[in-house]
C-alpha cells in the first residue's frame, strides 16, 4: 500500500511527543469519548524494552506537514505476542489508517525473522466506535480473540470502608523498600499464573516498565491473612482526568481467594481515591479471566461502562 501524494511517513523521535499525543488524544476520544493517554505514556512507548524506533514505528504527516498519524509496535518482554496500535486524526487520516497497518505487520514478520521465531502473533485494540478499524483488521487476516471490559463506580456515595474479615490486613506499599517491591511483584506474578496469555517478567523487568503516573505509592497495598502475604492492588493515574482514580492490577494468591482479600483491597483503594476528592473509581478486566472477577467487582458497586475487543493474527517471518 501507498500514500498519497503530498503525504509522509517517517520514524519518530523524542521531539515528536506533543504531536503524537495529541493524535492519541483524538484517537482516543473519538473510541472512547475522552484521552486515555498522557505524555509520558508516549515516552514511554519511545524507549520501551526491544523496541527500536528507527524500525518499529511510524509517524504519518499530511501534506500541510501536520502529524495525523502514529503507528508502534510493543514487546515490554521481548517474548510472545506483539501488541500494534495504529493511531490516526479520525478528522484527517481515517483513511490511511490501513496503510500503517500494512507497514506495521512487514515490520512484525521482521521481527519475527530477527527473533529466530517462524512467526508472531500480534494482536490489536478495537473499540465499539471503531468498526471501520475492525473491518480493516479484518481484511488483513486478523479475528476476534478476546474482549475486555471496563467498569466504574461513583464514590460520592461510597459507605465507610468496612472493617475487612478476620485475620485479614491490609497496609499500603513502602515507597522505595526494594523488599517491599519484591513482594508485591511476587504476589503479582503466582496470582496472574493461571490467567489466559499472562507473559511472566522478572523484577527487574516489571520494576523498569513502571511509569511516574503507575509510581503513585500511597495508592499500592498488600493484604495477609494471619501475616501471610495474600494480595496485592496497584493504582495508576491514568484516568485523573476523567475525575477517577485506577485500579491497575487487582491480584490474589489461589490459596487465599473468596475469602474477602480481594474486596478488601478494592474498598481500601476506593477510600483513599475518596479521601483524595475524585469522584469515581474504574478498572478493566479479561472476560476470560477464570477467576470470574466480575462477581467481586459488582459486590463492590463496579458496573460495566464499555468493551474493548481484541483482534489477533499470526504473521509468518519475512
Amino acid at each position: 500500500m501507498t500514500l498519497p501524494a503530498g503525504w509522509t511517513a517517517r520514524r519518530p523521535t523524542l521531539d515528536d511527543v506533543p504531536a503524537l499525543l495529541a493524535v492519541v488524544h483524538a484517537a482516543d476520544t473519538f473510541a472512547i469519548g475522552y484521552p486515555d493517554f498522557d505524555a509520558d505514556d508516549v515516552r514511554a512507548a519511545l524507549t520501551a524494552p526491544f523496541f527500536d524506533p528507527q524500525h518499529d514505528s511510524w509517524v504519518l504527516t499530511d501534506p500541510d506537514h501536520r502529524v495525523v498519524g502514529w503507528s508502534v509496535v510493543d514487546n515490554p518482554t521481548g517474548v510472545g505476542r506483539e501488541q500494534l496500535d495504529v493511531f490516526v486524526d479520525p478528522e484527517r487520516a481515517t483513511a490511511l489508517r490501513a496503510v500503517l497497518l500494512d507497514r506495521m505487520l512487514h515490520r512484525v514478520a521482521e521481527r519475527a525473522t530477527e527473533r529466530g521465531r517462524p512467526a508472531l502473533t500480534v494482536r490489536a485494540a478495537v473499540c465499539a466506535p471503531e468498526t471501520r478499524w475492525a473491518g480493516e483488521l479484518t481484511a488483513a487476516g486478523f479475528t476476534r480473540a478476546k474482549r475486555y471490559v471496563r467498569m466504574s463506580r461513583s464514590l460520592a456515595d461510597l459507605p465507610a470502608e468496612p472493617p475487612p474479615p478476620p485475620g485479614v490486613t491490609v497496609r499500603p506499599v513502602r515507597a522505595g523498600d526494594e523488599a517491599d517491591l519484591r513482594l508485591f511483584h511476587h504476589i503479582h506474578d503466582t496470582a496472574f499464573r493461571d490467567t489466559p496469555d499472562y507473559e511472566p517478567a522478572g523484577f527487574e523487568g516489571w520494576r523498569d516498565r513502571l511509569t511516574d503516573g503507575g509510581r503513585v505509592w500511597d495508592e499500592w497495598f498488600i493484604a495477609e491473612v494471619d501475616g501471610a502475604p495474600a494480595g496485592a492492588l496497584n493504582s495508576s493515574d491514568q484516568a485523573l482526568e476523567q475525575d477517577s482514580g485506577w485500579v491497575r492490577t487487582l491480584s490474589v494468591l489461589p490459596a487465599y481467594r473468596r475469602r474477602g482479600v480481594g474486596a478488601a483491597l478494592l474498598r481500601r483503594a476506593f477510600a483513599v481515591y475518596a479521601a483524595k476528592g475524585r469522584g469515581h473509581a474504574g478498572l478493566g478486566f479479561d472476560l476470560a479471566n477464570p477467576t470470574t472477577p466480575v462477581t467481586l467487582y459488582r459486590s463492590v458497586g463496579l458496573h460495566e461502562t464499555r468493551w474493548i475487543d481484541l483482534y489477533e493474527r499470526s504473521v509468518p517471518a519475512a
